[in-house]
């Protein structure tokens, strides 16, 4: 097995929403605003080689929404999946797997783009099997108001309509053995049936983020996003999973955390906290 960083792009979202109750004076610490009480945020993804297969978890943002949409978020080009992909020597076409921890637009829109002749939508690995949950599925196809802006129906419905589209097992709260291994832990507060993959890889756990955990800053318990549909659960999921992070000394990849991929908890009198950051590479 072989992983990959790959990067998508960068983005900004408002500071409250993603810190929730916290105040500013606290969360403005690890990670400052600008004028327009803005942050930075990155969308990270993992390319994972392992025999046949050729794993991407999550896709970005992609390019497709319109120009008055992503003024809204402020995207950074710089990097983007495809030229990242081809960087490594592979296209799209070579993706067997794409595995989507949710719906959101940030994580499954660049799984989906607009086709050449600007009629309608189709998958961007054309010869990929796409992975969800039902049960996340149906959250996501028949939306609350609350998240209705972040599941975009042109990011979703093609891939149903492709053929592609293929369901994760749900048994309680883990799934193990998904993919070679690769496991999944199951967490319903941000979302519903959000999947966090714990991959065995280098005699080390490599645990897939996502949104349970957008940042380092987000490591204290009441830090808890304003989008989680469900932050007192969120609360609960999040004690659980670093307890066992600390426990089975995890490696956390950071999914949305602008200047750190990587990072260990350690237990202190306060809780569990941070203990070193760094990138992937230097590590693995």
């Amino acid at each position: 097995m072989i992983i990959h960083v790959l990067n998508t792009g960068n983005f900004k979202l408002d500071g409250g929403a993603m810190f929730g109750v916290v105040p500013k004076s606290l969360w403005s610490r690890t990670n400052p605003a600008d004028t327009n009480n803005m942050c930075d945020w990155s969308m990270r993804c993992l390319l994972i080689e392992d025999g046949d297969r050729l794993i991407l978890i999550d896709a970005g943002i992609g390019d497709k929404q319109s120009e008055k949409f992503f003024s809204h978020y402020f995207l950074s080009d710089e990097n983007s999946l495809s030229p990242n992909l081809r960087k490594l020597g592979f296209t799209e076409d070579d993706i067997t797997d794409v595995f989507l921890t949710h719906l959101h637009f940030d994580h499954c829109g660049g799984a989906i783009k607009r086709k050449k002749d600007g009629n309608g939508f189709e998958p961007t690995f054309k010869n990929a099997t796409y992975w969800s949950t039902e049960k996340h599925w149906k959250w996501a196809t028949e939306p609350n108001p609350r998240e209705k802006a972040s599941f975009l129906t042109e990011n979703i419905i093609p891939i149903q309509e492709s053929g592609q589209l293929k369901f994760v097992d749900r048994v309680g709260d883990y799934t193990p053995n998904v993919f070679n291994n690769f496991d999944v832990f199951f967490v319903d507060g941000h979302t519903e049936s959000m999947m966090i993959p714990h991959i065995q890889y280098k005699d080390k756990t490599l645990v897939f983020m996502a949104d349970l955990l957008p940042s380092v800053g987000h490591i204290p318990l009441p830090y808890v996003m304003g989008y989680d549909t469900r932050p007192l659960l969120t609360l609960s999921e999040k004690e659980k999973f670093l307890n066992a992070a600390v426990k089975n000394e995890f490696v956390l990849f950071l999914e949305h955390d602008f200047v750190n991929e990587c990072c260990t908890l350690q237990p202190t009198e306060k809780g569990v906290r941070l203990k070193e950051t760094f990138n992937f590479s230097e590590l693995f």
